[in-house]
């Protein structure tokens, strides 16, 4: 059999197979590149990008915790402008899709940032994070509120002609309503989930591990509730979903996309393995080809629910 056509699209975005390097774990792609090659992925999605420079949170801001890891790492980036003079210039030279993870701390800000990268050559889509755990302003505020979610998708849209995707928040009682608002108001795709919230306690000095007292859990322990939350929320619109959540390797993948994902995200397997997303692009094209599937819209939302038809 041929090689396996693993290309997928994602709101208008034709990428070469379903990888996406996720917000957050592969930083502007400078340093991941020497250990990943780019041009063999789908899509990287660049750490978030607001109006202005900021370092973020203090220290200590990541700990380890079992099968996950904690981070309140708090969204430290370069600024939209240092972003296109800077950084956009390397990821051009790569032959691979490039999302730009966006937010801001009102609802005006993120319809500034989507307006300045707007039109801005080796920028394909944004994806709009709305669902921070970590910042005092904006961040999960946007993403667990209908009303305020509606506002702000609404505001980008009207802001970009660039395909747009909605970061989801899981830590709200219904994800598919919010899901559906975006779809409502404009979003071209969802991606979810990002962190859960959680804490650490240090029991030799009785002090949270982060400085944050709280953070975002990540890592295959959240694995089982993103795939349940893909599934509902695919089961609620029409527009494309991005899964993420603990995918470490093919099989992980796989879980999402036959849960209706049409493209995947690699968080923290990254900081663990770089090279995890090539990996599991090859460990998709393997299974498919040993099943003699010969495209990956075969495998896409085709989980198997006793009593419901294919």
């Amino acid at each position: 059999m041929m090689k396996p056509d693993l290309s997928t699209e994602i709101a208008g975005i034709k990428l070469r197979n379903p990888v996406m390097l996720a917000s957050g774990t592969a930083g502007y792609g400078e340093d991941i590149s020497k250990y990943c090659d780019l041009n063999r992925i789908g899509a990287i999605i660049v750490k978030g990008i607001a109006l202005k420079a900021s370092h973020g949170n203090p220290p200590p801001r990541i700990c380890e915790t079992p099968a996950g890891m904690l981070n309140a790492i708090g969204l430290p980036n370069v600024g939209v402008k240092s972003f296109i003079d800077e950084r956009v210039p390397f990821l051009r030279q790569f032959d691979t899709k490039v999302i730009v993870n966006i937010f801001g701390s009102t609802v005006d800000e993120y319809g500034e940032v989507a307006g300045a990268l707007n039109g801005v050559a080796g920028v394909h889509g944004l994806e709009a994070n709305i669902s921070c755990p970590n910042v005092k302003e904006g961040g999960i505020a946007f993403g667990t509120d209908l009303d305020t979610t509606r506002r702000v998708v609404s505001r980008i849209r009207k802001s970009t002609t660039l395909p747009l995707i909605i970061k989801l928040s899981p830590n709200v009682t219904d994800i598919t309503s919010f899901a559906k608002a975006c779809e409502d108001e404009g979003a071209d795709a969802v991606s979810l989930i990002n962190t859960l919230i959680g804490m650490s306690i240090d029991t030799a000095t009785w002090r949270p591990r982060l400085a944050n007292i709280t953070g975002g859990l990540s890592g295959p322990a959240i694995r089982p509730v993103a795939v349940r939350m893909v599934w509902q929320v695919c089961n609620t619109v029409k527009i494309p979903v991005i899964g993420m959540g603990g995918i470490t390797d093919s099989r992980d993948a796989l879980e999402f996309l036959l849960a209706g994902a049409s493209a995947i995200a690699v968080g923290t397997a990254n900081f663990l393995n770089p090279s995890t997303a090539i990996e599991i692009a090859d460990g998709l094209s393997l299974y498919m080809e040993e099943r003699n599937i010969s495209r990956l819209n075969h495998l896409i939302g085709k989980v198997k629910i006793p009593g419901r038809q294919l």
